[in-house]
């Protein structure tokens, strides 16, 4: 049998990935502190674990998939957490969305304890990890970005060292800001189009293959004009990646006004009560005068 990996964190993302990976024949160990969510992947070929020490323990590799640093830093350091159950020179791979400096702090600090690790966010959500195609951007020495890639190859299809540790984070920010920024202009659009009377659905084949074409274009504007709000993704997680974008625009100096903009409707939204709907709720923003907002 294979080398085990482990993955902590099963939530929508982490799930995805978990049952990629044990669809793909790999030797997989979960822990979740949600039993049910556990039981999801146990059913498709991974193995139940009762702490992330016991699913760290003899794995070749960690992935974390969590909502935060300060969750990061609880499973891998914390009581029974990764750092207490994982041999030395265990690479820990983690494809959460936090904070660079973050980051880099955390992989000091693992180092001191004999481990290595990657940043290793994702663009391409569930749907992606599903079949395979999810964007990575990695951060870390080379030979363990080369391991990380490997450990992961059945879930992406695009995988890019980006630099040493906290690189990778700080590539996926800049893809939220693209994203967000995106996801807003798309919404906005969808709004004009219906106010003037063009059918929008009709908008995305139009567009196909000039300037203002994009996969959100393609994806999420018929989305917006049925108001599908299928849950794929979060409001407020929005809200937490345009504010980290933000602090490290402060860190560097760079004048972010349309990612602070941007960053300002999803939180009005959150406050509204929809932080936890997907991005196509932003078509709330632009219900007309006639409605009342936020219903």
């Amino acid at each position: 049998m294979s080398t085990p990996v482990a993955l902590i964190g099963a939530g929508a993302m982490g799930g995805a990935i978990g049952a990629r990976l044990a669809q793909s024949g790999t030797n997989l160990r979960v822990y979740d502190r949600d039993p049910e969510k556990v039981a999801a992947l146990v059913a498709q070929g991974a193995i139940a674990a009762a702490s992330a020490a016991e699913a760290a323990r003899g794995a070749g590799a960690v992935i974390l998939s969590l909502n935060s640093a300060a969750i990061v830093r609880i499973a891998v350091f914390g009581a029974g957490g990764v750092a207490e159950g994982a041999d030395p020179g265990t690479l820990v791979i983690d494809m959460s969305s936090i904070d660079p400096a973050a980051t880099r702090q955390l992989s000091e600090d693992a180092a001191g304890r004999g481990l290595r690790w990657v940043d290793s966010p994702l663009s391409g959500g569930a749907p992606k990890a599903a079949i395979g195609q999810l964007t990575l951007m990695q951060g870390g020495v080379e030979a363990d970005v080369a391991m990380a890639q490997s450990v992961l190859r059945n879930v992406a299809s695009n995988q890019t060292r980006m630099g040493p540790v906290g690189a990778g984070q700080a590539t996926k920010l800049i893809n939220q800001v693209l994203c967000g920024l995106g996801f807003l202009a798309v919404a906005e659009a969808t709004a004009l189009a219906q106010a003037a009377g063009v059918d929008a659905n009709l908008i995305p084949a139009a567009l196909r293959g000039g300037r203002a074409d994009s996969a959100i274009l393609q994806e999420y504007m018929p989305r917006f004009a049925t108001r599908d709000y299928r849950r794929t993704g979060r409001i407020d997680n929005m809200v937490k990646d345009l504010d980290g974008a933000r602090e490290l625009a402060r860190q560097t100096g760079v004048a972010m006004p349309l990612t602070s903009l941007c960053g300002e409707i999803h939180r009005m939204l959150t406050a509204a009560g929809l932080g936890g709907e997907d991005q196509a709720a932003l078509m709330e923003f632009f219900k007309g005068p006639d409605k009342e907002q936020f219903s």
